[in-house]
């Protein structure tokens, strides 16, 4: 959830080379953060490292599959998403969620014959997780367009957890509107209920809308997902793990859906500078609109939207990132790591 700013809206190839892996320094437990590889020759760890350049030759025999209007189309507002980065980086990560897609129905195949059973095809299910303004949607966006191109998943569903967050009037009744976006201020229950039928194979599935315009949920109208291929499911906090009870015991969380997993990553100084930017590019843009929650920030002069933009990262998405998201980070199965230019630099995968 992205508050005080509005998003946009809106091949075959080869397998994959042999990656090498790296070693860690430290503990394999970790808290929020895997840990960062080194050079030492005695350690071991559960991720494999690629660096940028590593990682774009996986990208050498496959086809760009994109043009500058696909890439108009896709990304969001403030990302610096270039056709070199789609074919470096967006493309390889493609062609090896589409070998997971295709592991995971070879899996349920060989269980069906264990078992004497004869169960459908469920959809594979993928979260991507990450800050407010760090680009997860449209790196979800990108990846729905490039997996729908590869044939064995023609079928691809995108969904926002934004369409979970509780009404505005309900927020307001449980004193919520200053944490829009923390874990609270979803309903968690009907987000769980929603991702485990699309899950169990439920021929349709009905999720609510959310407008970035009124910034609020659309109380008539509803995105419906039918039994797709692969199913993304986008949000700040889908990497959380299960609530505990009073009792001591917990339950399930959404993740416990999740086929594939991915965290968008950047040091949270960037974060916070791609959000004021963003802020000011919305201040011309959507906030123009008489219609737009936000039309009040469209008269602020610069200093002004930069002191406002300042303080909504201050006292919320800030807090929200140290304190929800980014403990979330050592659950996904790859982190994509940027730099201050939006560039990714980096990939750090669970191994398998």
């Amino acid at each position: 959830m992205d508050n005080g700013l509005v998003t946009r809206s809106d091949a075959p190839g080869t397998g994959l080379p042999q990656a090498t892996p790296v070693t860690a320094a430290g503990p394999v437990t970790w808290a929020g953060s895997p840990p960062e590889p080194d050079s030492g020759e005695n350690h071991y760890s559960p991720f494999v490292e690629l660096e940028r350049d590593t990682w774009a030759r996986l990208a050498n025999e496959m086809e760009q599959p994109f043009d500058q209007d696909d890439l108009d189309r896709l990304r969001g507002i403030g990302e610096h998403l270039s056709l070199r980065e789609v074919a470096e980086v967006y493309l390889p990560l493609s062609r090896l969620l589409s070998i997971n897609v295709d592991a995971a129905a070879h899996l349920r195949r060989a269980s069906n014959e264990f078992l004497g059973e004869s169960t459908r095809r469920t959809p594979f299910v993928i979260g991507v997780a990450g800050s407010v303004a760090v680009g997860k949607s449209t790196t979800a966006r990108v990846l729905q367009e490039m997996l729908r191109r590869w044939p064995n998943t023609p079928r691809v569903e995108l969904i926002t957890t934004d369409g979970f967050l509780y009404p505005n009037a309900e927020l307001e009744r449980r004193g919520l509107m200053q944490r829009k976006g923390f874990p609270e201020s979803y309903d968690r229950r009907r987000l769980m209920r929603f991702v485990a039928d699309v899950k169990s194979g439920a021929p349709e599935v009905r999720a609510p809308m959310y407008s970035h315009l009124t910034y609020d949920i659309l109380p008539h109208e509803e995105v419906v997902v039918h039994r797709p291929d692969v199913l993304i499911v986008e949000g700040l906090n889908v990497l959380a793990p299960p609530r505990v009870r009073a009792d001591g015991t917990a339950g399930l969380s959404v993740s416990d859906f999740f086929d594939y997993s991915i965290y968008v990553d950047a040091k949270t100084a960037a974060i916070k500078q791609w959000y004021t930017e963003r802020f000011m590019r919305l201040r011309s843009g959507a906030f123009a609109d008489p219609k737009s929650y936000f039309h009040r920030y469209s008269t602020l002069t610069d200093a002004e939207a930069t002191a406002t933009s300042e303080d909504i990262w201050d006292r919320i998405n800030g807090p929200n990132l140290i304190q929800n998201v980014l403990p979330t980070r050592g659950r996904a199965k790859l982190v994509m790591t940027k730099d201050a230019g939006h560039t990714v630099t980096r990939m750090l995968l669970r191994k398998v």
